[in-house]
């Protein structure tokens, strides 16, 4: 019997959100939608020319697997989370979320010297999240950060597309889906960003092998990492890398390949204000869901509410008590 549902490794990074407007985009020369790796002292430029954009919300950890295994341990999994902080404050800080959220991670976690990973989120007026990030001591993630115990007693290793922007962190990704399924531990990725499938589509490919048991990502990672025009041509290029697989349609919901058939899945209608963290989510709950007995159907549905609620709020994460309260309108 696995110990831990979802075992995953991905960039922690401290996200600080931003409200800002296209034009703001267009004079910083700020590629919009998509997260472009920058130095600090870039990123803190940004942050002095918007300061007085700052949106009212506390900063939060994040990083994208970070935020998928967060959500799920909220919803009631018990989770392994492999990452590099440094011993700086946003480094204990990072740490005492996940300690929060209850995942278990390596106990020597954060003792090295540098700087802990920053994430610059600006939302547009039309709900679109761009990110600027600066890795810090995230960059050299490496095969030192993985827990090899805690991988073979996990039913997923889950792993991060953005990991391919980093030589040392490919490396670990690849290692990492080695071990899993050298010990009969299924294996998830999500490609995380179009910017990645667009600039790292052949390190994706040797971070998922020959193929996953499950692939998450959105309609234009879809198309991008095919190179398809259109979803039907995407999903059949999908079946020969992974098992099963999600893609989500934003404002049209979400497709789910279970290995057999496709399942549509609606979206739950809501105003949207801040994409940051809707994919993360969606994998989360859908994670969740699967290893708890629920149908791909099940999980689906419980990944889109999820990740409407969280459009709906400033923030890439849910407050503690949300997840209880979506599973009951959702699943009972």
């Amino acid at each position: 019997m696995s110990h831990y549902h979802i075992y995953g490794i991905g960039a922690a990074l401290v996200d600080t959100e931003i409200e800002v407007s296209d034009e703001d985009l267009s004079n910083y020369q700020i590629d919009k939608g998509v997260m472009t790796l920058v130095d600090e002292a870039r990123q803190h430029e940004l942050i002095q020319h918007l300061s007085d954009h700052l949106v009212a919300s506390k900063r939060a950890s994040g990083g994208s697997a970070a935020n998928t295994i967060i959500a799920a341990s909220y919803f009631g999994a018990n989770n392994f989370y492999s990452c590099k902080v440094a011993n700086d404050e946003n480094g204990e800080f990072y740490l005492q979320d996940m300690r929060d959220a209850g995942v278990h991670f390596p106990p020597n976690s954060g003792h090295q010297p540098g700087i802990t990973g920053k994430c610059l989120v600006m939302i547009t007026p039309d709900a679109e999240r761009t990110m600027n990030t600066f890795l810090g001591i995230s960059e050299t993630i490496s095969t030192n950060e993985l827990h090899n115990d805690a991988i073979q007693n996990a039913q997923y290793a889950y792993i991060e597309g953005y990991l391919v922007s980093s030589a040392t962190g490919r490396a670990a990704a690849i290692q990492l889906r080695e071990h899993a399924e050298k010990n009969g531990v299924k294996t998830a990725l999500s490609l995380s960003d179009p910017a990645m499938v667009q600039f790292f589509h052949d390190g994706l490919s040797e971070m998922i092998g020959d193929k996953v048991n499950l692939l998450f990502c959105n309609v234009d990672e879809a198309l991008g990492y095919t190179q398809t025009e259109s979803i039907e041509d995407a999903i059949e290029k999908l079946k020969n890398i992974a098992d099963e697989f999600a893609i989500t349609l934003g404002s049209k919901g979400a497709v789910i390949y279970d290995g057999s058939k496709l399942i549509n899945i609606e979206a739950t209608p809501v105003k949207a204000i801040d994409t940051n963290g809707a994919g993360d989510m969606f994998a989360g709950a859908f994670l969740y869901a699967i290893t708890h007995g629920y149908s791909h159907e099940q999980a689906g549905k419980l990944a889109s509410a999820a990740a409407a609620k969280v459009v709906s709020q400033f923030g890439p994460r849910l407050k503690p008590e949300q997840h209880q309260d979506i599973m009951k309108s959702v699943l009972s």
